[in-house]
């Protein structure tokens, strides 16, 4: 008989290969060393979504190899594309991300269009699971009259523009007007909103492109207009951008405290953070400022405003029909209480000038393959916790996943979830099992179509280079804009 030792060992090691009984928590890690076949894994995006997703995927099982695929030449999507300049400590997750991508076991494959470059059928032959992780690209339409105006952007479109988004480099807005209006009252609004009335010394230090710093020094912009369909206690930005806002330098809030009758009574009862926010709206709105701030605001040359229970209606032109010279607005009441109350015509209309409108109703994310299904009602991929419906070995995370809403924090947890699906498909055998080729196979596919797709040493030669043109101006960069320029630079 075999010694006790011998048989313990061989037991262990047997045991070992299980998957934990039901309700215990599992050891994906533990479990997947003993795994002979290094799963191959495709993540589309490389913005929080698909990082955190990776991340994840890379912490809990030990072989597994991740692969993401951008079709921007540079990582890190919305946090390079979408915080604002002046936000620099949120670009702080870049730091974790980077780590992330030098991993032995993780690859950036930049320059690459998903869905044009390469189908989604391919990458799931080629890999044992794909998560596509590639957020929202596109704006919400406002779909009213006089939309197409030269002077109407979309606030997606100007973000972009600001923060070096190459597609919108030659956005060109005018601010030769005095007026502007944002639809919309969440905090990419009052982003827009803060970057328009800064002082543009106060940018100067940041990693905002000089081609939109230098459009924002001749800016004749005074007052800004943050529109909102519902009431305060709808707002949707928190109480940290509201907080910039007040204290912007240089600006002083225009709040009508009709807005604002009988809001103490009714803010008793709603959560924490939502009563603090509406009690700082309420304190801006009706209090007497103090000698200190009434003497700031009295010699503020700009200003902003809240317009609440308007819905835009029509944009109106100039009277040679060329631009865009002030917005038709609805006038609302709320039906219902609390967050669900809706918004409803009253039938009345006013008429707000200015000469720049931009719109922040929301992003959108797009399809991405005739292969993937698509709610082009909500803008998601249809999901269970994360698997894609009908479509085994095929995930998503992020905002495709879930719809544009949250914050980096929340896009994290939202990963972090898809990629316990993942691994628990993984481990309970619903993937394919044997050797996939991974990126191997989707090279010599890329090849042949004339894509070069680039690594994450060429971004950071790119990101050497930025940073080397930033220096001289004492900014943190000077980013890149013209792809081809990156290429270029990269030798190509």
């Amino acid at each position: 008989m075999a010694p006790r030792w011998w048989l313990w060992w061989h037991w262990s090691a047997w045991r070992r290969t299980l998957p934990p009984p039901p309700g215990s928590t599992p050891n994906f890690r533990q479990w997947f060393s003993t795994q002979e076949q290094p799963p191959q894994i495709c993540v589309v995006g490389s913005g929080p979504a698909g990082f955190y997703t990776a991340q994840h995927l890379l912490k809990h099982h030990p072989q597994a190899h991740v692969d993401i695929y951008e079709k921007q030449l540079v990582p890190f999507g919305l946090v390079r594309f979408g915080v604002a300049p002046d936000h620099p400590e949120v670009k702080n997750v870049i730091n974790t991300f980077t780590q992330t991508a030098r991993s032995a076991r993780c690859a950036f494959r930049g320059n690459v269009v998903v869905g044009r470059d390469v189908a989604v059928p391919e990458l799931q032959t080629a890999y044992h699971a794909v998560v596509l992780s590639y957020g929202a690209e596109d704006h919400r339409a406002l779909e009213i009259p006089g939309e197409e105006l030269p002077g109407v952007f979309s606030a997606r479109a100007f973000v972009g523009w600001y923060n070096g988004l190459p597609e919108n480099r030659e956005l060109a807005p005018d601010l030769s007007c005095d007026t502007a209006v944002i639809l919309g009252q969440g905090n990419v609004a009052l982003d827009v909103a803060r970057i328009l009335l800064t002082p543009p010394e106060h940018l100067e230090k940041t990693d905002i492109t000089e081609a939109a710093l230098g459009v924002l020094r001749q800016s004749q912009v005074k007052t800004v207009w943050i529109v909102g369909r519902r009431g305060p206690l709808q707002v949707a930005f928190t109480i940290k951008e509201l907080r910039e806002m007040i204290q912007l330098p240089g600006t002083r809030p225009i709040l009508d405290p009709a807005d604002f009758l009988g809001l103490q009574d009714r803010i008793k009862e709603v959560p924490r953070p939502r009563k603090r926010l509406t009690e700082l709206l309420l304190r801006t709105a009706i209090e007497k400022p103090g000698p200190e701030e009434a003497a700031r605001q009295a010699l503020a040359s700009r200003a902003w405003g809240l317009r609440f229970f308007r819905s835009p209606q029509q944009v109106l032109s100039s009277p040679d029909g060329q631009r865009a010279a002030g917005i038709r607005l609805a006038v609302t009441r709320l039906e219902g209480v609390g967050e669900a109350a809706r918004a409803v015509p009253t039938g009345d209309t006013e008429d707000l000038p200015c000469g720049l409108v931009l719109s922040s109703v929301g992003y959108k994310s797009c399809p991405i393959d005739p292969s993937v299904p698509f709610d082009p009602k909500l803008g998601v991929i249809p999901n269970m916790e994360g698997r894609v419906v009908d479509v085994p070995g095929l995930y998503c995370s992020g905002w495709v996943k879930r719809g544009p809403t949250g914050v980096i924090a929340t896009t994290m947890t939202d990963s972090f979830a898809t990629s316990q699906m993942l691994l628990q498909d993984l481990k309970a055998g619903l993937l394919p099992r044997g050797p996939r080729p991974g990126y191997a196979a989707i090279e010599a596919l890329l090849s042949s179509r004339g894509v070069r797709p680039v690594s994450f040493s060429d971004w950071e030669k790119l990101d050497a280079e930025e940073v080397s043109r930033g220096k001289g101006a004492g900014k943190p960069r000077e980013k890149l804009l013209d792809p081809q320029e990156m290429l270029r630079l990269l030798g190509r």
